[in-house]
C-alpha cells in the first residue's frame, strides 16, 4: 500500500520550515561579519546656512 498524501506533505511542509530557518540563520551571520555604517556618525545630517541637509558639520564662524 502507498503512503499517504498528507505524510508526504507533511515532510515537504518540514522541509521547507527547516530550509527557512537555516536561511534566516546564515543572513543573520552575514549581517554580523559585515556591519553596515549603523554607528552614530554616519546618521547624523546638518542644515548649512542656506537650508541644505548636508554630512559635513558647520564652519564655527570666531565673533
Amino acid at each position: 500500500m502507498a503512503k499517504s498524501q498528507a505524510t508526504f506533505m507533511k515532510k515537504q511542509l518540514e522541509k521547507n520550515r527547516q530550509k527557512k530557518k537555516e536561511d534566516k540563520a546564515m543572513r543573520k551571520q552575514e549581517r554580523k561579519e559585515n556591519p553596515t555604517g549603523s554607528d552614530l556618525d554616519s546618521m547624523i545630517a546638518y542644515v548649512n546656512e542656506f537650508g541644505e541637509i548636508t554630512s559635513t558639520p558647520p564652519e564655527k564662524v570666531n565673533q
